[in-house]
């Protein structure tokens, strides 16, 4: 992945550094126990596992944490539920979001791109969105505003975007997840003459590809996905440049009452990166199965070995730490 620097003025620091490393030990923690399910076929047992160890490693971490995105409402989940006190409280006020395994089907079938993240930011800074589909659109840094409009069709946005690129559409490649409700929009694409990169499952790190052209080939995000994700995938953003817009589909009454309780009154409201993460950022993931960002799990006969990005929005810096942990 190329370094690019963020478009956003930076503010001052208000988590201490230190805390980066900590982060990574708590994605690598469940990283690792999740592994011991790839292949297996239980997607649920993997994302327990990985459930129960950032749970576990999150109360050694010097924070004063909340959960905003996490495992659901606490009626729903034990642990890592939205509005969980996490951290051993004597460190800064942070609100953390969450994806103990992303691509739980993609562990089940040791398929790639199935990742533990976590993103953590100073008070405030992390939309509280609920569980709900989130309309998203993302491209790389290196163009001009608004370039591409959530509003626009999506034959109107790669023109634009291939216009900006200098290039025709057919040399245009999106990004979209592979789901029956996304049929209509990968017609359309393909009708224009557009590449489709198509996923299984993972927009977060799918949003992080289309955002990296240079190294992956993708050119743009399209279409929808967890509400969640469309936060973790923003906070990696904030970190490492691009833009992306999204909006909440509330398509229900019961789905608008739940983003009520979280304070969401505009229902229709069009998100911009700064928007769904904002202030001082921290993002790590880390590898679970083999992917185009990470590499896996690897075991050895003593040792295993885990691969990490970790990300920091203020001082717009993106580590890879390889680890060998002791068995």
């Amino acid at each position: 992945m190329t370094l690019r620097k963020t478009e956003t003025a930076r503010s001052p620091a208000l988590i201490d550094r230190s805390l980066t490393l900590e982060l990574v030990r708590v994605t690598e923690r469940a990283a690792i126990a999740a592994a011991a399910w790839r292949g297996k076929g239980q997607e649920k047992s993997a994302d327990g596992a990985a459930v129960e160890a950032m749970r576990a490693e999150l109360e050694r971490v010097h924070i004063s944490g909340r959960i905003v995105i996490g495992e659901g409402e606490r009626d729903e989940a034990p642990m890592l539920y939205i509005g969980e006190q996490v951290g051993s409280g004597d460190g800064p006020e942070v609100d953390i979001a969450v994806d103990p395994l992303e691509g739980t089907t993609l562990c089940a079938k040791n398929q790639p791109d199935s990742i533990c993240v976590l993103a953590m930011a100073e008070r405030g800074g992390l939309l509280n969105a609920p569980d709900v589909y989130m309309q998203k659109i993302a491209v790389g840094p290196n163009y001009p505003p608004g370039v591409v409009d959530i509003d626009a069709s999506a034959l109107d946005n790669v023109r634009a975007l291939a216009a900006a690129k200098g290039v025709p559409v057919a040399e245009i490649t999106a990004c979209v997840l592979d789901r029956p409700r996304h049929g209509a929009l990968i017609e359309d694409l393909r009708s224009a003459g557009c590449a489709i990169k198509l996923i299984s499952d993972g927009d977060i790190a799918g949003i992080i590809h289309a955002v990296n052209t240079e190294d992956t080939g993708i050119d743009i995000y399209l279409g929808s996905g967890g509400a969640p994700e469309g936060v973790l995938a923003a906070a990696a953003l904030r970190c490492i440049g691009g833009q992306m817009q999204g909006r909440l589909i509330l398509d229900s009454a019961e789905k608008r009452a739940r983003a009520r309780r979280m304070s969401i009154t505009d229902p229709d409201r069009r998100y911009s990166v700064g928007d769904l993460a904002s202030g001082d950022v921290l993002f790590a993931a880390t590898g679970v199965t083999d992917g185009t960002l990470l590499a896996g799990v690897r075991y050895r006969q003593n040792a295993v070995r885990t691969s990490t990005i970790v990300m920091r929005s203020w001082s717009q810096t993106v580590r890879w730490i390889t680890a060998q942990h002791a068995r």
